[in-house]
Protein backbone atom coordinates (compact mmCIF):
# COMPACT_ATOMS: atom_id res chain seq x y z
CA UNK A 1 0.00 0.00 0.00
CA UNK A 2 2.60 2.45 -1.17
CA UNK A 3 -0.01 4.80 -2.64
CA UNK A 4 -0.62 6.94 0.42
CA UNK A 5 2.72 6.50 2.08
CA UNK A 6 3.86 9.79 3.59
CA UNK A 7 7.25 11.31 3.01
CA UNK A 8 8.95 13.35 5.74
CA UNK A 9 7.54 16.89 5.81
CA UNK A 10 9.70 19.47 4.12
CA UNK A 11 10.74 22.28 6.42
CA UNK A 12 8.79 25.43 5.82
CA UNK A 13 10.43 28.77 6.30
CA UNK A 14 8.25 31.67 7.25
CA UNK A 15 9.36 35.25 7.34
CA UNK A 16 9.65 36.60 10.84
CA UNK A 17 7.04 39.22 11.57
CA UNK A 18 7.99 42.19 13.68
CA UNK A 19 5.42 44.24 15.53
CA UNK A 20 5.26 47.89 14.52
CA UNK A 21 6.50 50.49 16.96
CA UNK A 22 3.85 51.98 19.20
CA UNK A 23 5.22 55.47 18.45
CA UNK A 24 4.49 55.18 14.72
CA UNK A 25 0.82 55.55 13.95
CA UNK A 26 -0.36 54.14 10.62
CA UNK A 27 -3.69 55.65 9.63
CA UNK A 28 -4.65 52.53 7.75
CA UNK A 29 -3.99 50.04 10.53
CA UNK A 30 -6.08 49.78 13.65
CA UNK A 31 -3.54 47.39 15.17
CA UNK A 32 -0.48 49.60 14.74
CA UNK A 33 -1.12 51.41 18.04
CA UNK A 34 -1.78 48.26 20.03
CA UNK A 35 0.86 47.14 22.47
CA UNK A 36 2.07 43.58 22.01
CA UNK A 37 0.65 41.50 24.81
CA UNK A 38 3.07 39.49 26.95
CA UNK A 39 3.07 35.69 26.88
CA UNK A 40 0.25 34.23 28.91
CA UNK A 41 -0.13 30.84 30.49
CA UNK A 42 -3.42 29.04 30.31
CA UNK A 43 -5.07 26.65 32.66
CA UNK A 44 -6.15 23.33 31.25
CA UNK A 45 -9.79 22.47 31.82
CA UNK A 46 -8.84 19.05 33.16
CA UNK A 47 -7.34 20.55 36.30
CA UNK A 48 -9.57 20.58 39.36
CA UNK A 49 -8.77 22.17 42.68
CA UNK A 50 -7.53 19.48 45.00
CA UNK A 51 -8.83 19.14 48.53
CA UNK A 52 -5.49 17.82 49.75
CA UNK A 53 -1.92 17.54 48.40
CA UNK A 54 -1.19 14.73 45.94
CA UNK A 55 1.18 12.04 47.20
CA UNK A 56 2.92 9.56 44.88
CA UNK A 57 4.81 6.61 46.32
CA UNK A 58 8.43 6.78 45.13
CA UNK A 59 9.48 3.80 43.01
CA UNK A 60 13.02 2.53 42.35
CA UNK A 61 14.77 3.51 39.13
CA UNK A 62 14.33 1.07 36.26
CA UNK A 63 18.08 0.64 35.89
CA UNK A 64 18.37 -0.41 39.56
CA UNK A 65 16.12 -3.48 39.29
CA UNK A 66 16.82 -6.78 37.50
CA UNK A 67 15.91 -6.94 33.80
CA UNK A 68 13.09 -9.43 34.43
CA UNK A 69 11.38 -7.00 36.85
CA UNK A 70 11.70 -3.94 34.59
CA UNK A 71 8.53 -4.50 32.44
CA UNK A 72 6.34 -4.64 35.56
CA UNK A 73 7.99 -1.58 37.09
CA UNK A 74 7.60 0.20 33.74
CA UNK A 75 3.83 -0.36 33.96
CA UNK A 76 3.70 0.97 37.53
CA UNK A 77 5.53 4.13 36.50
CA UNK A 78 3.12 4.64 33.60
CA UNK A 79 0.19 4.36 36.03
CA UNK A 80 1.77 6.89 38.38
CA UNK A 81 2.22 9.36 35.50
CA UNK A 82 -1.54 9.32 34.88
CA UNK A 83 -1.79 11.74 37.82
CA UNK A 84 -2.29 15.30 36.53
CA UNK A 85 -1.11 18.33 38.54
CA UNK A 86 -2.45 21.87 38.55
CA UNK A 87 0.34 24.11 37.22
CA UNK A 88 -1.68 27.28 37.63
CA UNK A 89 -1.05 26.92 41.36
CA UNK A 90 2.71 27.38 41.22
CA UNK A 91 3.28 26.54 44.89
CA UNK A 92 1.24 23.34 45.21
CA UNK A 93 2.70 19.81 45.08
CA UNK A 94 6.18 21.02 44.13
CA UNK A 95 7.91 17.85 45.31
CA UNK A 96 5.47 15.52 43.52
CA UNK A 97 5.59 17.61 40.32
CA UNK A 98 9.35 17.23 40.27
CA UNK A 99 9.04 13.51 40.98
CA UNK A 100 6.66 13.04 38.04
CA UNK A 101 8.93 15.11 35.79
CA UNK A 102 11.96 12.97 36.63
CA UNK A 103 9.87 9.79 36.14
CA UNK A 104 8.77 10.98 32.70
CA UNK A 105 12.39 11.74 31.83
CA UNK A 106 13.34 8.24 32.92
CA UNK A 107 10.55 6.72 30.78
CA UNK A 108 11.70 8.70 27.73
CA UNK A 109 15.25 7.37 28.11
CA UNK A 110 13.98 3.85 28.80
CA UNK A 111 11.87 3.51 25.64
CA UNK A 112 14.72 4.97 23.58
CA UNK A 113 17.43 2.45 24.55
CA UNK A 114 15.72 -0.58 26.13
CA UNK A 115 14.60 -3.80 24.46
CA UNK A 116 11.90 -6.24 25.52
CA UNK A 117 9.85 -3.71 27.51
CA UNK A 118 6.98 -3.53 24.98
CA UNK A 119 4.85 -6.40 26.18
CA UNK A 120 1.23 -6.59 25.06
CA UNK A 121 0.17 -5.32 28.49
CA UNK A 122 2.20 -2.13 27.97
CA UNK A 123 0.20 -0.81 24.99
CA UNK A 124 -3.06 0.05 26.82
CA UNK A 125 -1.10 1.56 29.74
CA UNK A 126 0.98 3.78 27.42
CA UNK A 127 -2.10 5.04 25.58
CA UNK A 128 -3.94 5.55 28.88
CA UNK A 129 -1.08 7.59 30.35
CA UNK A 130 -0.74 9.73 27.21
CA UNK A 131 -4.52 10.26 27.01
CA UNK A 132 -4.78 11.31 30.68
CA UNK A 133 -2.11 13.97 30.19
CA UNK A 134 -2.71 15.47 26.75
CA UNK A 135 -6.45 15.16 26.09
CA UNK A 136 -8.37 18.09 27.51
CA UNK A 137 -10.84 20.73 26.43
CA UNK A 138 -8.83 23.73 25.29
CA UNK A 139 -9.83 26.96 27.04
CA UNK A 140 -11.09 29.82 24.84
CA UNK A 141 -8.72 32.60 23.87
CA UNK A 142 -8.44 35.34 26.51
CA UNK A 143 -9.20 38.02 23.93
CA UNK A 144 -11.48 38.16 20.93
CA UNK A 145 -8.96 40.53 19.37
CA UNK A 146 -6.12 37.98 19.52
CA UNK A 147 -3.99 38.39 16.41
CA UNK A 148 -1.44 35.59 15.86
CA UNK A 149 0.72 37.95 13.78
CA UNK A 150 1.05 40.56 16.53
CA UNK A 151 0.16 39.03 19.90
CA UNK A 152 2.17 36.47 21.81
CA UNK A 153 0.41 33.09 22.07
CA UNK A 154 -1.09 31.71 25.26
CA UNK A 155 1.33 29.09 26.54
CA UNK A 156 0.26 25.82 28.16
CA UNK A 157 0.96 26.01 31.91
CA UNK A 158 1.57 22.27 32.27
CA UNK A 159 4.26 22.19 29.55
CA UNK A 160 7.05 20.90 31.89
CA UNK A 161 5.13 17.59 32.05
CA UNK A 162 3.29 17.77 28.74
CA UNK A 163 6.47 18.11 26.67
CA UNK A 164 7.92 14.93 28.20
CA UNK A 165 4.67 13.03 27.60
CA UNK A 166 4.78 13.98 23.90
CA UNK A 167 8.48 13.09 23.74
CA UNK A 168 7.77 9.71 25.33
CA UNK A 169 4.88 8.97 22.95
CA UNK A 170 6.96 9.81 19.86
CA UNK A 171 9.79 7.51 21.04
CA UNK A 172 7.18 4.81 21.72
CA UNK A 173 5.76 5.10 18.18
CA UNK A 174 9.25 5.09 16.67
CA UNK A 175 10.50 2.10 18.70
CA UNK A 176 11.81 -0.87 16.70
CA UNK A 177 9.63 -3.12 18.88
CA UNK A 178 6.43 -1.15 18.20
CA UNK A 179 3.71 -3.36 16.67
CA UNK A 180 0.82 -1.51 14.95
CA UNK A 181 -1.22 -4.72 14.91
CA UNK A 182 -1.43 -4.59 18.73
CA UNK A 183 -1.51 -0.80 19.09
CA UNK A 184 -4.47 -0.35 16.69
CA UNK A 185 -6.80 -1.67 19.43
CA UNK A 186 -5.99 1.43 21.50
CA UNK A 187 -4.86 4.06 18.95
CA UNK A 188 -8.20 4.16 17.12
CA UNK A 189 -10.50 6.69 15.43
CA UNK A 190 -11.60 8.18 18.75
CA UNK A 191 -7.96 8.70 19.76
CA UNK A 192 -7.20 10.39 16.42
CA UNK A 193 -10.24 12.70 16.71
CA UNK A 194 -9.12 13.89 20.15
CA UNK A 195 -5.59 14.35 18.83
CA UNK A 196 -6.81 16.52 15.93
CA UNK A 197 -8.83 18.72 18.30
CA UNK A 198 -5.60 19.55 20.15
CA UNK A 199 -4.22 21.19 16.97
CA UNK A 200 -6.30 24.22 17.98
CA UNK A 201 -3.93 24.78 20.92
CA UNK A 202 -2.50 28.31 21.00
CA UNK A 203 0.86 26.95 22.16
CA UNK A 204 3.07 26.54 19.05
CA UNK A 205 5.33 24.09 20.94
CA UNK A 206 2.42 21.71 21.44
CA UNK A 207 1.31 21.97 17.80
CA UNK A 208 4.83 21.11 16.67
CA UNK A 209 4.83 17.89 18.73
CA UNK A 210 1.30 17.05 17.57
CA UNK A 211 2.45 17.35 13.98
CA UNK A 212 5.14 14.73 14.54
CA UNK A 213 2.77 12.41 16.47
CA UNK A 214 0.07 12.54 13.77
CA UNK A 215 2.62 11.97 11.03
CA UNK A 216 3.94 8.86 12.79
CA UNK A 217 0.41 7.52 13.30
CA UNK A 218 -0.43 8.12 9.62
CA UNK A 219 2.70 6.27 8.59
CA UNK A 220 2.18 3.22 10.81
CA UNK A 221 -1.61 2.71 10.80
CA UNK A 222 -2.80 2.06 7.26
CA UNK A 223 -6.38 1.57 8.43
CA UNK A 224 -6.52 5.11 9.86
CA UNK A 225 -5.19 6.98 6.81
CA UNK A 226 -8.50 7.62 5.04
CA UNK A 227 -10.11 8.60 8.36
CA UNK A 228 -7.31 11.09 9.15
CA UNK A 229 -7.61 12.70 5.71
CA UNK A 230 -11.40 12.95 6.05
CA UNK A 231 -11.20 14.59 9.48
CA UNK A 232 -8.59 17.11 8.31
CA UNK A 233 -10.93 17.83 5.40
CA UNK A 234 -13.76 18.49 7.89
CA UNK A 235 -11.58 20.78 10.04
CA UNK A 236 -10.67 22.87 6.99
CA UNK A 237 -14.27 23.13 5.75
CA UNK A 238 -15.41 24.27 9.21
CA UNK A 239 -12.52 26.75 9.29
CA UNK A 240 -13.34 28.25 5.86
CA UNK A 241 -17.14 28.35 6.00
CA UNK A 242 -17.96 28.69 9.71
CA UNK A 243 -15.37 29.74 12.27
CA UNK A 244 -12.35 31.21 10.41
CA UNK A 245 -10.48 30.28 13.57
CA UNK A 246 -8.21 27.28 14.02
CA UNK A 247 -4.64 27.57 15.27
CA UNK A 248 -3.20 24.44 13.68
CA UNK A 249 -3.94 24.98 9.98
CA UNK A 250 -0.25 25.45 9.05
CA UNK A 251 0.80 22.27 10.88
CA UNK A 252 -1.99 20.18 9.31
CA UNK A 253 -1.08 21.50 5.85
CA UNK A 254 2.55 20.59 6.46
CA UNK A 255 1.51 17.00 7.22
CA UNK A 256 -0.70 17.00 4.12
CA UNK A 257 2.21 18.17 1.99
CA UNK A 258 4.11 14.97 2.76
CA UNK A 259 0.96 12.84 2.36
CA UNK A 260 0.22 14.33 -1.10
CA UNK A 261 3.83 13.70 -2.06
CA UNK A 262 3.21 9.99 -1.49
CA UNK A 263 -0.09 9.70 -3.42
CA UNK A 264 -0.17 6.95 -6.06
CA UNK A 265 -1.01 7.75 -9.68
CA UNK A 266 -3.53 8.19 -11.14
CA UNK A 267 -4.91 10.38 -8.37
CA UNK A 268 -8.19 9.26 -6.81
CA UNK A 269 -11.30 11.41 -7.37
CA UNK A 270 -11.36 11.96 -3.58
CA UNK A 271 -7.93 13.64 -3.71
CA UNK A 272 -8.84 15.87 -6.67
CA UNK A 273 -12.02 16.96 -4.94
CA UNK A 274 -10.06 17.85 -1.81
CA UNK A 275 -7.82 20.10 -3.91
CA UNK A 276 -10.67 21.96 -5.62
CA UNK A 277 -13.26 22.05 -2.81
CA UNK A 278 -10.97 22.57 0.21
CA UNK A 279 -7.44 23.74 -0.59
CA UNK A 280 -8.43 26.40 -3.14
CA UNK A 281 -11.15 27.97 -0.89
CA UNK A 282 -8.58 28.15 1.94
CA UNK A 283 -7.16 31.13 0.03
CA UNK A 284 -10.21 33.21 0.97
CA UNK A 285 -9.68 33.44 4.74
CA UNK A 286 -8.34 36.59 6.38
CA UNK A 287 -5.49 34.83 8.18
CA UNK A 288 -3.99 33.40 4.96
CA UNK A 289 -0.51 34.75 5.72
CA UNK A 290 -0.21 32.39 8.72
CA UNK A 291 -0.25 29.25 6.56
CA UNK A 292 0.20 30.40 2.95
CA UNK A 293 3.66 28.85 2.49
CA UNK A 294 2.37 25.41 3.50
CA UNK A 295 -0.79 25.80 1.40
CA UNK A 296 1.16 26.79 -1.72
CA UNK A 297 3.46 23.79 -1.18
CA UNK A 298 0.45 21.42 -1.11
CA UNK A 299 -0.96 22.97 -4.31
CA UNK A 300 2.35 22.57 -6.15
CA UNK A 301 2.65 18.96 -4.94
CA UNK A 302 -0.73 18.20 -6.52
CA UNK A 303 0.28 19.80 -9.83
CA UNK A 304 3.56 17.90 -9.95
CA UNK A 305 1.54 14.70 -9.50
CA UNK A 306 -1.11 15.57 -12.10
CA UNK A 307 -0.42 18.51 -14.49
CA UNK A 308 -4.00 18.39 -15.84
CA UNK A 309 -5.14 19.97 -12.55
CA UNK A 310 -3.29 23.19 -13.43
CA UNK A 311 -6.20 24.84 -15.24
CA UNK A 312 -8.82 24.38 -12.46
CA UNK A 313 -6.26 25.50 -9.85
CA UNK A 314 -5.31 28.72 -11.65
CA UNK A 315 -8.93 29.51 -12.51
CA UNK A 316 -9.78 28.94 -8.85
CA UNK A 317 -7.08 31.37 -7.72
CA UNK A 318 -8.28 33.97 -10.24
CA UNK A 319 -11.85 33.51 -8.99
CA UNK A 320 -10.81 34.20 -5.38
CA UNK A 321 -8.29 36.93 -6.26
CA UNK A 322 -8.19 39.54 -3.45
CA UNK A 323 -9.52 42.91 -4.58
CA UNK A 324 -8.85 45.10 -1.55
CA UNK A 325 -5.84 43.54 0.21
CA UNK A 326 -2.44 44.25 -1.32
CA UNK A 327 -0.64 41.89 1.09
CA UNK A 328 -2.77 38.96 -0.12
CA UNK A 329 -2.26 39.98 -3.76
CA UNK A 330 1.50 39.73 -3.29
CA UNK A 331 1.01 36.25 -1.77
CA UNK A 332 -1.18 35.15 -4.68
CA UNK A 333 1.40 36.39 -7.18
CA UNK A 334 4.15 34.49 -5.36
CA UNK A 335 2.10 31.30 -5.41
CA UNK A 336 1.25 31.72 -9.09
CA UNK A 337 4.97 31.97 -9.88
CA UNK A 338 5.56 28.69 -8.00
CA UNK A 339 2.80 27.09 -10.10
CA UNK A 340 4.21 28.51 -13.34
CA UNK A 341 7.60 27.07 -12.41
CA UNK A 342 6.16 23.55 -12.75
CA UNK A 343 3.50 24.15 -15.42
CA UNK A 344 3.61 22.23 -18.68
CA UNK A 345 3.51 24.29 -21.93
CA UNK A 346 0.30 22.55 -23.04
CA UNK A 347 -1.41 23.60 -19.79
CA UNK A 348 -0.02 27.14 -19.98
CA UNK A 349 -1.78 27.73 -23.32
CA UNK A 350 -5.15 26.92 -21.72
CA UNK A 351 -4.95 29.61 -19.03
CA UNK A 352 -2.65 32.27 -20.52
CA UNK A 353 -5.39 34.76 -21.45
CA UNK A 354 -7.24 35.03 -18.09
CA UNK A 355 -3.90 34.73 -16.25
CA UNK A 356 -2.20 37.62 -18.05
CA UNK A 357 -5.30 39.79 -17.88
CA UNK A 358 -4.95 39.51 -14.10
CA UNK A 359 -1.18 40.07 -14.23
CA UNK A 360 -1.84 43.16 -16.39
CA UNK A 361 -4.18 44.51 -13.68
CA UNK A 362 -1.53 43.81 -11.03
CA UNK A 363 1.17 45.58 -13.05
CA UNK A 364 -1.18 48.61 -13.19
CA UNK A 365 -1.73 48.55 -9.41
CA UNK A 366 -0.99 51.86 -7.64
CA UNK A 367 0.48 49.75 -4.80
CA UNK A 368 4.10 49.44 -5.87
CA UNK A 369 4.70 46.09 -4.11
CA UNK A 370 1.92 44.44 -6.11
CA UNK A 371 3.21 45.92 -9.38
CA UNK A 372 6.80 45.02 -8.52
CA UNK A 373 5.92 41.38 -7.65
CA UNK A 374 4.06 40.97 -10.97
CA UNK A 375 6.94 42.49 -12.97
CA UNK A 376 9.41 40.08 -11.33
CA UNK A 377 7.84 37.30 -13.43
CA UNK A 378 10.02 38.55 -16.28
CA UNK A 379 13.13 37.68 -14.24
CA UNK A 380 12.12 33.99 -14.26
CA UNK A 381 13.78 32.18 -17.16
CA UNK A 382 11.18 29.42 -17.49
CA UNK A 383 8.25 31.87 -17.41
CA UNK A 384 10.07 34.03 -19.97
CA UNK A 385 10.40 31.03 -22.29
CA UNK A 386 6.64 30.39 -21.99
CA UNK A 387 5.87 34.07 -22.66
CA UNK A 388 8.17 34.09 -25.69
CA UNK A 389 6.49 31.03 -27.19
CA UNK A 390 3.10 32.72 -26.80
CA UNK A 391 4.06 36.38 -27.25
CA UNK A 392 1.46 36.89 -30.01
CA UNK A 393 -1.27 36.29 -27.39
CA UNK A 394 0.35 37.77 -24.27
CA UNK A 395 1.87 40.95 -25.72
CA UNK A 396 -1.48 42.45 -26.87
CA UNK A 397 -2.94 41.77 -23.39
CA UNK A 398 -0.04 43.43 -21.56
CA UNK A 399 1.01 46.20 -23.94
CA UNK A 400 -1.44 49.00 -23.12
CA UNK A 401 -0.87 48.72 -19.36
CA UNK A 402 2.92 48.58 -19.74
CA UNK A 403 3.11 51.53 -22.14
CA UNK A 404 0.84 53.69 -19.98
CA UNK A 405 2.76 52.85 -16.78
CA UNK A 406 6.08 53.65 -18.46
CA UNK A 407 4.81 57.23 -18.92
CA UNK A 408 2.66 57.75 -15.83
CA UNK A 409 3.66 55.61 -12.79
CA UNK A 410 4.69 57.51 -9.67
CA UNK A 411 7.41 55.04 -8.64
CA UNK A 412 10.69 55.25 -10.64
CA UNK A 413 11.67 51.68 -9.70
CA UNK A 414 8.44 50.37 -11.28
CA UNK A 415 9.03 52.48 -14.40
CA UNK A 416 12.54 50.98 -14.73
CA UNK A 417 11.15 47.44 -14.43
CA UNK A 418 8.45 48.21 -17.03
CA UNK A 419 11.08 49.48 -19.48
CA UNK A 420 12.94 46.18 -19.08
CA UNK A 421 9.74 44.22 -19.79
CA UNK A 422 8.94 46.37 -22.86
CA UNK A 423 12.48 45.87 -24.11
CA UNK A 424 12.13 42.08 -23.67
CA UNK A 425 8.83 42.10 -25.59
CA UNK A 426 10.38 44.19 -28.38
CA UNK A 427 13.21 41.66 -28.73
CA UNK A 428 10.74 38.73 -28.76
CA UNK A 429 8.48 40.08 -31.51
CA UNK A 430 9.53 43.44 -32.93
CA UNK A 431 6.94 43.45 -35.74
CA UNK A 432 4.00 42.94 -33.37
CA UNK A 433 5.54 45.40 -30.90
CA UNK A 434 5.70 48.14 -33.60
CA UNK A 435 2.10 47.43 -34.67
CA UNK A 436 0.86 47.65 -31.08
CA UNK A 437 2.84 50.86 -30.52
CA UNK A 438 1.32 52.49 -33.58
CA UNK A 439 -2.17 51.30 -32.65
CA UNK A 440 -1.78 52.52 -29.07
CA UNK A 441 -0.60 55.97 -30.21
CA UNK A 442 -3.42 56.37 -32.76
CA UNK A 443 -5.94 55.26 -30.10
CA UNK A 444 -4.51 57.78 -27.67
CA UNK A 445 -4.74 60.52 -30.33
CA UNK A 446 -8.37 59.63 -30.98
CA UNK A 447 -9.04 59.70 -27.23
CA UNK A 448 -7.36 63.11 -26.91
CA UNK A 449 -9.37 64.42 -29.87
CA UNK A 450 -12.61 63.16 -28.33
CA UNK A 451 -11.62 64.66 -25.00
CA UNK A 452 -10.91 68.01 -26.63
CA UNK A 453 -14.24 67.92 -28.47
CA UNK A 454 -15.98 67.08 -25.21
CA UNK A 455 -14.30 70.00 -23.45
CA UNK A 456 -15.27 72.39 -26.27
CA UNK A 457 -18.86 71.20 -26.11
CA UNK A 458 -18.99 71.77 -22.35
CA UNK A 459 -17.50 75.24 -22.89
CA UNK A 460 -20.23 76.12 -25.39
CA UNK A 461 -22.89 74.85 -23.01
CA UNK A 462 -21.43 76.94 -20.18
CA UNK A 463 -21.39 80.02 -22.42
CA UNK A 464 -25.02 79.46 -23.41
CA UNK A 465 -26.02 79.01 -19.78
CA UNK A 466 -24.17 82.19 -18.83
CA UNK A 467 -25.89 84.22 -21.58
CA UNK A 468 -29.28 82.85 -20.55
CA UNK A 469 -28.61 83.94 -16.97
CA UNK A 470 -27.57 87.43 -18.01
CA UNK A 471 -30.71 87.85 -20.15
CA UNK A 472 -32.97 86.76 -17.32
CA UNK A 473 -31.30 89.35 -15.08
CA UNK A 474 -31.87 92.05 -17.70
CA UNK A 475 -28.15 92.71 -18.14
CA UNK A 476 -28.30 91.67 -21.80
CA UNK A 477 -31.37 92.80 -23.82
CA UNK A 478 -33.44 89.95 -25.23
Amino acid sequence: MMGDRPNPPRAMSSAATTSPSVDKVDGFSRKSVRKVKPKRSQSSSQFRSQGKPIELTPLPLLKDVPALEQPELFLKKLQQCCTVFDFMDTLSDLKMKEYKRSTLNELVDYVTVSRGYLTEQAYPEVVKMVSHNIFRTLPPSDSNEFDPEEDEPTLEASWPHLQLVYEFFIRFLESQEFQPSIAKKYIDQKFVLQLLELFDSEDPRERDYLKTVLHRIYGKFLGLRAFIRKQINNIFLRFVYETEHFNGVAELLEILGSIINGFALPLKAEHKQFLVKVLIPLHTVRSLSLFHAQLAYCIVQFLEKDPTLTEPVIRGLLKFWPKTCSQKEVMFLGELEEILDVIEPTQFVKIQEPLFKQISRCVSSPHFQVAERALYYWNNEYIMSLIEENSSVILPIMFASLYRISKEHWNPAIVALVYNVLKAFMEMNSTLFDELTATYKSDRQREKKKEKEREELWKKLEDLELKRGLRSDGIIPT
